[in-house]
């Protein structure tokens, strides 16, 4: 069974989640909240597998709940649920390391199929809003990536996942200075200066690759 928590600041739609998940047998929602810091401490409290977080809340967003998730090195899989999304917004969340990213419009439908491809391992990123992480670039930028070596290849592809240098330093073998020299050389390769432009230019890549 996983352990959820659900937070959102509007309680019908909060209830009308929890109460659909009720009698899921390999689902349970442990805590609730309406807004983001209630949302970080029963993180911290009843440490869940998964925590299912509105992106507009009071206090903190479920963007800077992910953000603060990621900082503390708490184990957690965030699902992101929101009515509206920018792309500045979707590829901040994808180079943090959101496992969901899930409309409003769909939340009632969608929500138990999300959590449980999620709690397997499986990201559940729907195409139109990875489309969204950034303006399309020119075939040109894309094909920049064709230039990194494989193993910066698989840096970026560890930094989309939204793992930290120290995190990929440890799964690589290699030291956290190394890590940080790939990913400079990468900055440079791709023109760009962070990881959140990363994020977006290799899920747009991934994306060109695979259609």
């Amino acid at each position: 069974m996983y352990s959820v928590i659900l937070a959102d600041d509007h309680p019908l739609l909060l209830g009308g989640l929890q109460q659909s998940l009720l009698a899921t047998p390999d689902i349970n929602v442990v805590g609730v909240a309406a807004n983001g810091e209630d949302a970080l401490a029963l993180i911290h409290d009843l440490k869940p597998d998964i925590a299912v977080l509105d992106v507009a809340m009071p206090q903190m967003s479920g963007l800077d709940v992910l953000r603060a998730s990621k900082d503390q090195r708490l184990r957690l899989k965030v699902i992101l649920l929101t009515a509206t999304i920018s792309g500045a917004q979707i590829a901040d969340a994808i180079s943090r390391g959101a496992w969901g990213i899930l409309l409003k419009e769909y939340a009632p439908e969608a929500l138990l199929d999300c959590l449980r491809h999620v709690a397997s391992g499986e990201k559940w990123l729907p195409a139109e809003l990875v489309a969204k992480a950034s303006e399309a670039p020119p075939v040109a930028a894309l094909n920049k990536i064709e230039l990194l070596t494989a193993r910066e290849r698989e840096i970026a592809a560890l930094i989309c996942g939204g793992l930290s240098n120290r995190t990929i330093a440890q799964k690589l073998g290699a030291s956290e200075g190394t890590i940080g020299i790939h990913l400079h050389n990468i900055y440079r390769k791709l023109e760009i200066t962070n990881r959140t432009a990363l994020a977006a230019l290799h899920v747009q890549y991934m994306a060109a690759r695979d259609g």
